[in-house]
């Protein structure tokens, strides 16, 4: 669906990629993460064309998404970070955008927000942080784009929410579409994301699945500190402690002590996944 190919980019003097290629395929909801400053709001500009890469390509469905063409708008909908509604009643809002949707479902629409709790009838302006990001949420599903780029969604949502999140971006998610994540919060989706995208400065480590990388890594708890494992994390009573799955033995992926392990480990890690 997406391919990036050789895609740099710089904020004037700041090189943020260079010569990076991903690929992201349909029926997937993918993880995209990454500490702070290595780009991951600005690869989902680049990805709906708010920004234009300085040499490479990255397209969506053959558009060159810098294009901004309107049948390339009407498959994608970006959710940024900070959201901030219009001082419109969110019902009228979604039927004046819904028109630029070929796909737009009302119903599904509606739905969604009463599974939210979110009043139809209200203001953007008058709801909290969390309400607004709930109703802009529910809107972007309702659009049935075939990608869906979303920053920081779980940010400003309570805990029942975000319950309520991973069960809704679950059921949205079909054979035909794809949706990423941008996350800080890896235990609010860890049970949704899959595959795992992680950047670094200039460079993607790694982009594989669950299942690859559970092939490839694998997870132990360890009463004591081994100083033989890739990566040691502290647990209640012991380590969880990351290796190279040599034996071909697979155990269930913990993505807070992989992400940790792939930034620790960045050499070492590539050439096992590159093998």
């Amino acid at each position: 669906m997406l391919k990036i190919d050789n895609l740099s980019f710089s904020y004037s003097k700041h090189e943020v990629f260079k010569g990076i290629s991903l690929t992201l395929d349909c029926g997937k909801i993918y993880g995209l993460l990454g500490q702070n400053g290595v780009g991951k709001t600005t690869l989902l500009k680049i990805i709906s064309g708010l920004l234009r890469p300085s040499s490479g390509t990255c397209t969506l469905l053959d558009h060159y998404t810098y294009k901004r063409e309107p049948s390339f708008l009407q498959e994608l909908f970006f959710i940024p970070e900070d959201f901030a509604g219009m001082d419109l009643e969110i019902y009228k809002y979604a039927d004046l955008r819904g028109m630029f949707y070929p796909r737009y479902d009302k119903n599904k629409f509606e739905k969604t927000l009463i599974d939210f709790e979110v009043d139809k009838k209200a203001k953007f302006t008058k709801l909290s942080f969390g309400q607004q990001k709930k109703a802009i949420i529910s809107f972007a599903l309702a659009t049935n784009t075939r990608l869906i780029l979303m920053d920081e969604p779980s940010n400003g949502l309570d805990i029942p929410s975000k319950t309520q999140l991973r069960k809704i971006i679950a059921q949205a998610s079909t054979e035909e579409s794809c949706i990423v994540l941008s996350t800080h919060q890896v235990r609010d989706l860890e049970n949704l994301i899959d595959p795992i995208i992680i950047l670094d400065t200039n460079d993607v480590l790694l982009n594989a699945s669950i299942e690859e990388i559970s092939k490839k890594i694998k997870f132990e708890f360890r009463e004591s500190l081994d100083e033989k494992a890739l990566y040691n994390e502290p647990s209640l009573g012991g380590y969880i402690s990351v290796y190279p799955n040599t034996d071909s033995v697979e155990t269930k992926v913990n993505i807070e002590a992989l992400f940790n392990t792939v930034l620790t480990n960045k050499k070492i890690i590539q050439q096992i996944f590159n093998k």
